[in-house]
């Protein structure tokens, strides 16, 4: 475990007037949704607009922009000696899809005061699973898909239910039966599951380092615990159309932090090296 430090506040200024060691090495999307993973010698410090990141004892380390994310953010990185690299990066703008869905239960769209309750509850722990740091460094390995199906919905679409404006969906759906195998897209330790949250049904989350979790909603079975490791491409759930669902499908989601990913960038994501 590591504590995050936060370093003093520099202008862009300043940062642009300081000479460049050399090319800062990131693979990913700079783009809204897009994760990042950078490489750099272990000894370096990193931050990412003034907070430093965690640096693997392989030199790697991870962030990511948000869905509506269009700000300019900069990337430090600084040798023992005090010599500054810097980088400013400003995510590309997408536009996204608009998805209808009908036939969502009236109880869910109008949800008791219990119910409510409820879902806040899944809430704060889903938050908290998401909070946790930890060194590991599957997130430099890459990603595979958790499931083989038709992609039914996808990252940032702004979503109807029954004809009423909601939130934004943050994950890739996958078409399939219940039942259907789910594997890690990483390496990971198990750091949530529920079987039964209000809005996402059997939901598992999966530690993969530096702040990088998969989520993975409306599950029937789950074949793993909590604090559980796990291997990538290991069969961890099952399918299902538990929650918030008008039929069993998979709906996986990347996150840094509180931070949403779009998980169809992440697989596109390569190993720096």
């Amino acid at each position: 475990m590591f504590k995050v430090k936060f370093l003093t506040t520099i202008s862009i200024a300043s940062l642009l007037s300081m000479p460049a060691l050399a090319e800062i090495m990131l693979s990913g999307a700079i783009e809204q949704g897009g994760i990042v993973i950078g490489k750099t010698n272990a000894s370096n410090r990193v931050s990412f607009d003034g907070k430093a990141l965690a640096v693997s004892e392989n030199g790697d380390y991870v962030f990511g922009f948000g869905r509506d994310d269009n700000k300019a953010h900069i990337l430090i990185v600084t040798s023992p000696n005090g010599l500054i690299e810097k980088k400013i990066l400003t995510p590309q703008q997408r536009d996204y899809k608009i998805q209808r869905i009908t036939g969502i239960a009236k109880k869910i769209m109008n949800p008791k005061p219990k119910d409510s309750a409820r879902a806040k509850l899944d809430s704060s722990q889903v938050r908290e699973a998401r909070s946790q740091i930890s060194t590991r460094t599957a997130f430099a390995n890459g990603f595979i898909a958790p499931i083989k199906g038709t992609i039914t919905g996808v990252y940032g679409s702004q979503r109807f239910f029954n004809g009423v404006r909601k939130s934004s969906h943050y994950g890739l759906d996958y078409a399939g039966k219940t039942g259907d195998p789910v594997k890690a897209p990483a390496d990971g330790k198990v750091v949530l599951y529920v079987a039964d949250m209000f809005y996402s049904g059997g939901t598992m989350i999966i530690d993969h380092g530096h702040g990088i979790t998969s989520s993975f909603l409306h599950l029937s079975n789950s074949y793993v615990t909590k604090g559980e490791e796990v291997k990538q491409g290991q069969v961890v759930a099952a399918v299902g159309s538990s929650g918030r669902a008008t039929g069993p499908h998979l709906d996986w989601r990347i996150n840094w932090f509180q931070v949403r990913l779009d998980p169809a960038l992440a697989l596109k994501a390569l190993t720096v090296k």
